[in-house]
């Protein structure tokens, strides 16, 4: 089970270096201890995803697949 904080206003969220000045379909994530939260960059206030460090790994793996590399 990944820990996530009583308050996640703490969290430092970034976008990824792909994403636009001005774009509206963006998402952003948080580093936590054992994982990582997922957010809609346009609802910062809203619901938010959690990850495992694994399963974050093995998205991150198939992204850079997808991309060729």
């Amino acid at each position: 089970m990944v820990t996530v904080p009583q308050s996640t206003g703490a969290l430092r969220w970034f976008k990824s270096s792909y994403s636009g000045g001005n774009t509206t379909e963006c998402v952003e994530a948080a580093s936590l201890v054992d994982g990582v939260a997922v957010r809609d960059s346009k609802d910062s206030g809203g619901g938010r995803l959690v990850f495992g460090g694994d399963a974050w790994g093995r998205f991150l793996g198939g992204v850079v697949r997808g991309m060729g590399g």
